[in-house]
């Protein structure tokens, strides 16, 4: 049984502005379980300019078993974070931040934080991503009318995916941007109401990250116009569209480095890395040839590429083609060599590009690993990155078989992909390290950047889940993906079952006409009623986060706004899930909305949830009853003092449980 702990995080029950600008006064609560403590005192404690600033909360009283209280914080830094400091008669201090309840004071790294940069659009939260690998989603029969380049190995759409070099990323099914026009009443049918498309410049490769220009859309997709044509027709059915770009690297074939390529003195030499005199020897990505890496120190790549209503980042979102916003590939590594790193400079800069190009647009960067020291607020909206959801889910999930396969040197592996990582396949996890897991690497980011992050079950460079997954638990995946903080992300062709042993493997041509397949059916459904439950219950998409009870089998948390309260119970196993009275105050009328899962109420208020495993299951509850406010002049009095407090250590608390 979980213990009920105050909480806090970054929603609008608790945060008064999620917007606001320097110097703005945000006012803030915190709701601790009656009979907690007894408190002496509640405070928050910031560090603007990295000095501490300290306000007190006040007390707005008790409702359902929680005293809520208020305090006011000033924004003074674009990233303004802050944490609780909750002092008891007896001379315990605890300090509450997004990692979780703590006795030892806590790193400012993992604050709440308050975000005074330019906010997202609103429609990002709102959005259910559909990602398309274009030469595999869709092929028109315009497609039949264009050569097959010089590059490309031909193979028909049946022609299972050669994951072995050089097939693995020459191997050419022709799929074209008509082809995914044919294919937008299915995204429609799905809910899903953002179409990301990875790279459509001229390029090498069936993947195109190794661009050859920027300035044009392959002519094999359909050419500049087939672009225009398909997000017109995206956005008439409601769909948005933001496209791939490389901005850590290009192709050798691109037309800037071909210009520096052999010519010292050429204008474009300072858009790479060249190491030799004659500009023949170069820094590549991860050592790949066909990759040379930008420098980006160069004024002229700056003005080119990202910099003003000229360059390829403001070209594709405005008129005749209107894209609504880029995922930057390589984000993590973009400006950074050894001891150089304009990272920050280059994604506040495509930020500032994009603002002023069309402020309705949405800027995501790819990284892989732990995001946080780039996801302040300043730059991306959110990341395309794995440790915060995907990679613990799969550890979680996971039975894999050690069936053999070929890798991309056509040598046999049995042991499972796991997202390069040689770590013996993948890891085992229990429900709780799970939770643990997601609260570990979303505890340094924002709550207004959390909701941008990415959250997918695998892309087009991982594995497919579905191929390791343990029996049953692919409801579990697809429910936890559109019910936790974050962008749900639908990889084409997991919603037919596919499935896939590596990133290559993973890109597997769309098998259109077998929807009447009842295992094809059966995946369809399921990805149509959790997109059309995301799209039900606003607080899916805005509203806060309470972990309630963590075992090793099952999670139970809410998502919770003063409208409604969503309860979610995912377990592998059986569940048998108590909850404290106090903990769901409302739940004697819950509705249940979603799964197979029984939900008891004790005349205490308690509550005990079970099921048979694996399950998901989804409950409605009223939303949270929260005291008046105090008044505004009180609220903004701001009584603030600075200075080093201290406090005697205690011993540490769990942090899931209470986060």
């Amino acid at each position: 049984m979980t213990s009920l702990a105050p909480h806090h995080d970054g929603s609008p029950l608790y945060v008064s502005d999620l917007a606001p600008s320097l110097g703005d006064v945000v006012t803030l609560r915190l709701r601790v379980p009656s009979g907690y403590g007894p408190l002496a005192a509640v405070r928050t404690r910031s560090n603007p300019d990295h000095e501490p600033e300290w306000t007190d909360a006040a007390s707005l009283g008790t409702i359902d078993g929680w005293e809520w209280w208020e305090a006011p914080v000033t924004v003074r830094n674009p990233r303004h974070g802050y944490r609780w400091v909750l002092v008891h008669e007896d001379g315990r201090v605890e300090w509450l931040n997004q990692s979780g309840l703590h006795t030892l004071e806590t790193l400012d790294a993992e604050d709440f934080a308050l975000v005074a940069h330019p906010a997202p659009p609103a429609w990002l939260s709102e959005a259910v991503m559909y990602q398309v690998f274009p030469d595999r989603f869709a092929r028109s029969a315009l497609a039949d009318e264009r050569p097959t380049p010089d590059w490309a190995i031909p193979a028909s759409w049946d022609t299972p995916v050669d994951p072995v070099m050089p097939a693995r990323s020459q191997q050419f099914y022709g799929g074209d941007l008509d082809g995914v026009i044919e294919k937008l009443d299915h995204l429609v049918s799905l809910g899903v109401n953002l179409l990301y498309l990875t790279p459509i410049f001229p390029a090498a490769s069936n993947h195109r990250y190794d661009a050859a220009s920027f300035d044009r859309v392959d002519p094999l997709l359909g050419g500049d116009e087939a672009y225009r044509r398909l997000i017109d027709a995206a956005h008439a059915r409601g769909i948005r569209v933001i496209g791939d770009l490389t901005s850590n690297h290009s192709g050798d074939r691109h037309e800037w480095f071909q210009a520096a390529l052999g010519t010292p003195g050429a204008r474009e030499e300072e858009f790479y890395y060249f190491t030799d005199a004659a500009n023949t020897e170069y820094v590549s990505w991860l050592g790949h040839a066909s990759l040379p890496k930008f420098d980006w120190s160069s004024d002229e790549l700056r003005r080119r590429f990202v910099d003003g209503p000229d360059s390829v980042v403001a070209k594709w979102l405005q008129p005749p083609y209107s894209a609504d916003g880029w995922r930057i590939d390589v984000a993590n590594m973009t400006g950074r060599l050894g001891s150089v790193d304009l990272n920050a400079e280059v994604r506040q800069l495509l930020r500032r590009t994009m603002l002023e190009i069309n402020p309705d647009a949405i800027l995501l960067g790819e990284s892989t690993n732990d995001a946080a020291s780039d996801l302040q607020g300043d730059g991306w909206h959110g990341a395309m990155t794995y440790p915060s959801f995907t990679r613990p889910l799969w550890g979680w999930l996971s039975e894999p078989t050690n069936a053999p396969y070929l890798d991309a040197f056509g040598e046999e592996q049995t042991e499972p992909w796991f997202f390069t990582q040689p770590i013996g396949g993948i890891p085992r996890y229990t429900a709780a390290e799970f939770a643990a897991a997601v609260v570990r690497f979303t505890a340094g980011i924002p709550w207004r950047v959390r909701l941008g992050n990415m959250q997918p079950l695998d892309t087009h460079d991982t594995a497919r889940f579905a191929t390791n997954a343990g029996p049953g638990t692919i409801p579990l995946a697809v429910g936890l993906m559109v019910t936790l903080p974050g962008l749900p992300v639908v990889f084409a062709g997991d919603e037919y079952g596919l499935t896939g042993i590596d990133g290559e493997a993973s890109r597997t041509p769309i098998p259109w006409g077998t929807e009447a397949e009842p295992a094809v059916a059966e995946r369809l459904a399921l990805y149509r009623e959790l997109i059309a439950l995301r799209h039900a219950h606003p607080t899916l998409s805005t509203g806060g986060l309470r972990w309630i009870h963590v075992d090793d089998d099952t999670v139970v948390f809410v998502r919770e706004s003063a409208d409604e309260t969503l309860l979610v119970l995912a377990s592998k196993g059986d569940a048998d899930a108590a909850i404290p009275p106090g903990a769901l105050p409302v739940a004697a009328a819950a509705e249940a909305v979603w799964g197979d899962a029984v939900l008891a109420i004790a005349d205490d208020g308690s509550a005990l949830l079970s099921a048979d495993g694996p399950a998901f299951a989804v409950w409605r509850l009223a939303g949270v009853a929260v005291p008046a406010p105090l008044p505004v002049a009180v609220v903004h009095a701001d009584e603030v003092s600075r200075g080093v407090a201290s406090a005697d250590q205690a011993t540490p608390a769990e942090d899931v449980e209470s986060a």
